[in-house]
């Protein structure tokens, strides 16, 4: 019965797709970057509170067009590196929330790695426990790396203005405005059918571990 388990970690021919060296070398990268992606993380959070910061803020404006084009094209500045001596503590606030929130689903994936690597090298990889892990990490990935797009973009847009880069409008100011990336949502939604196919898988093992 342990030979039927021991199975799903190996090709036909008997051999490991993934021995535990390999293994043990993904759960120490992956150790290491989450070290050094929190550190970088924490570091641009206190610079965000406490320093001068240069930040790429979105231009709503179409009014500014750069000029000497060849081929007759036309062209507008769609952002501005601005370099600003202290943040206003509610622009400061959202920017540090929108750096957590992208190192939290930083953090799901390469605790994803890590304890994937960890459950096959003990030969432990269909449980209901993988299930749970790659699951829990797609919908912490698909919600925190997309809330935290957001508090970006809003910080930025609110910094734009503040600065003068994008007036505000008889009617409004401008609250949101920048390009959203939808990979963190459709890598969430890929784990957690992975989640599935793990939980399929299984229930497959225990199946036939029951035949034999």
């Amino acid at each position: 019965m342990k030979q039927v388990h021991r199975a799903f970690g190996r090709t036909s021919g008997g051999k490991r797709v993934v021995s535990n060296t390999d293994a043990l070398a993904v759960m120490i990268v992956a150790a290491i970057a989450a070290v050094a992606t929190t550190a970088a993380t924490v570091s641009g959070v206190i610079a965000s509170f406490v320093g001068p910061v240069t930040l790429t803020l979105p231009l709503a404006t179409r009014s500014l067009r750069p000029t000497g084009l060849s081929l007759g094209a036309e062209a507008h500045f769609t952002s501005v590196e601005a370099f600003i001596p202290a943040l206003p503590p509610s622009e400061a606030s959202l920017l540090a929330w929108a750096g957590v929130l992208n190192q939290v689903s930083i953090l799901a994936v390469l605790s994803l790695l890590f304890l994937l690597a960890f459950r096959l090298r003990g030969d432990n990889l269909f449980t209901a426990g993988s299930v749970g892990i790659i699951g829990r990490c797609g919908a912490v990935l698909a919600v925190a790396g997309t809330v935290g797009q957001v508090l970006d973009q809003i910080a930025r847009s609110r910094l734009a203005e503040a600065i003068g880069a994008n007036q505000r409008t008889a009617e409004d100011g401008i609250i949101f405005m920048g390009n959203l990336d939808i990979g963190p949502v459709m890598a969430g939604m890929v784990l957690i059918l992975v989640a599935g196919v793990f939980q399929f898988g299984g229930r497959l093992q225990k199946d036939t571990e029951g035949l034999v």
